[in-house]
């Protein structure tokens, strides 16, 4: 009897690795409450790591030792292979690389509205060089004061929102910013009335009017809360439709990680036809919030994707301002260079 149950609490204990490990392969990364359980990679190796160092500990009393061996391994093996994805993913970068003449910098920060003011959002960006700057939750006076203060810094930029009322504050609102260099934009009637967006908070999809600049999708997805697991599947659909061009950057908080957009690429992009800048320039791994905890056990939620017709060539994720009393997402830098 013993025996049986040992075998089974292995058999069960393998599943649950093998699915918390590969939740792609088992499609079960949209599936509450896995899907919050993965969002945390290295959390989730850690605890692979333990668990299998106390299971070789259980496996000093003999009667439990071939239960607690087996189980061990399975553990390590499991931590072994979040380990792997994590390192390949990157652990992340300090600086970025030169810019060129050619070269485009792409910052996206989810503000948290209030508690991060338009000054620093202004000399964060200035600072980066960033010439695309999405911020979801920033409110439009906010990001009005923000292309205001980068001007007076010398990088005057045009300014964009949408805004989906005012019921639940800065969150129903996304600003944002674009470099005169790359032309004029605007931003496509259908994010402006929410007849195509994202379905709770707003994303921004802006198109060149003339240049020859990307099509630039500033992005806000709903958080994956047990009440809008649907409607949080259904933005990343939406998201990954709007990654069907091959000159498209999309940038802000997806609040997704790479998991969680298994099965929604196509011609091997990761969302729809866009690769992700921080895990193809090491910085895959490194969480961009919460600000509360160190970067690496973090869950890596905001992205910048390109399509076809750009080449990352470097990002980073900021640190510098944890603690500081702004928001509790860190900003993410990307630079891009157009394929010849």
């Amino acid at each position: 009897m013993m025996r049986t149950v040992g075998i089974l609490l292995t058999v069960l204990f393998a599943i649950a690795a093998a699915v918390l490990t590969w939740p792609s392969f088992f499609r079960v990364a949209q599936v509450f409450p896995l899907t919050q359980v993965v969002a945390f990679r290295t959390p989730l190796a850690l605890a692979f790591g333990i668990v299998g160092l106390v299971l070789l500990l259980f496996a000093f009393a003999r009667p439990l030792r071939a239960v607690a061996l087996s189980m061990a391994l399975i553990a390590i093996v499991a931590a072994a292979a979040n380990g792997a994805l994590i390192l390949s993913r990157g652990l992340g970068t300090s600086e970025l690389p030169a810019e060129t003449d050619s070269s485009v910098r792409v910052m996206t920060w989810n503000t948290a509205g209030e508690p991060t003011d338009a000054a620093a959002i202004a000399q964060t960006a200035v600072a980066m060089g960033a010439e695309i700057v999405a911020l979801p939750e920033t409110a439009i006076e906010t990001g009005e004061q923000v292309a205001v203060s980068m001007r007076e810094l010398g990088s005057p930029m045009w300014v964009h929102h949408v805004e989906f009322g005012t019921d639940e504050g800065d969150a129903r609102t996304t600003t944002l910013l674009i470099t005169p260099d790359l032309g004029d934009y605007a931003v496509i009637e259908s994010s402006q009335d929410g007849s195509s967006n994202t379905g709770v908070l707003p994303s921004a999809v802006a198109m060149p009017v003339d240049g020859d600049g990307p099509i630039v999708v500033a992005v806000h997805a709903v958080a994956p809360r047990e009440d809008y697991m649907q409607r949080w599947r259904d933005d990343l659909s939406w998201l990954a439709d709007q990654c069907a061009d091959e000159n498209v950057i999309m940038a802000g908080d997806f609040n997704a990680t790479l998991d969680h957009m298994s099965h929604l690429g196509v011609d091997g992009g990761i969302l729809g036809r866009c690769s992700d800048a921080a895990a193809n320039s090491g910085n895959g791994s490194v969480g961009t919030w919460p600000t509360a905890v160190p970067a690496l056990l973090g869950a890596p939620i905001d992205h910048v994707m390109y399509s076809t017709g750009w080449e990352v060539t470097g990002s980073i994720v900021l640190r510098s301002l944890d603690g500081s009393g702004s928001s509790d997402h860190r900003p993410l830098v990307a630079q891009f260079e157009p394929v010849e």
